[in-house]
């Protein structure tokens, strides 16, 4: 199966997510760690759930007597935890190698 495209935004997802793999987080609690808007975080969280990686629930409470609207709850499935560490690990060793070739450069 292949996985979603990985964009900065994308990890910036994973990474949140990653934070605490078992935890359920809804869409303003991703925002707000993320730092992208709605209209960007919403259609990542729908791609890696089509792919597997994440997988959503509604909870389950009054809205009237709650006072607020339901909340959409996100969180990795195994398979996500195991591809969103080793998206961020590669990009982790790439950002490590693009580093060490420019002190290298640099030391020339």
């Amino acid at each position: 199966m292949g996985g979603p495209r990985i964009t900065a935004s994308v990890l910036r997802v994973l990474a949140g997510l990653l934070a605490e793999p078992g935890a359920q987080r809804y869409g303003l609690e991703l925002m707000q760690q993320s730092g992208l808007p709605s209209g960007t975080l919403y259609p990542i969280l729908a791609r890696l759930e089509r792919a597997g990686w994440v997988e959503s629930r509604w909870e389950e409470i009054d809205p009237v007597a709650e006072g607020r609207p339901s909340r959409r709850y996100y969180r990795l499935t195994a398979d996500g935890v195991v591809a969103a560490r080793r998206e961020v690990a590669l990009m982790q060793q790439q950002m490590a190698r693009a580093t060490g070739a420019t002190g290298r450069a640099q030391e020339a």
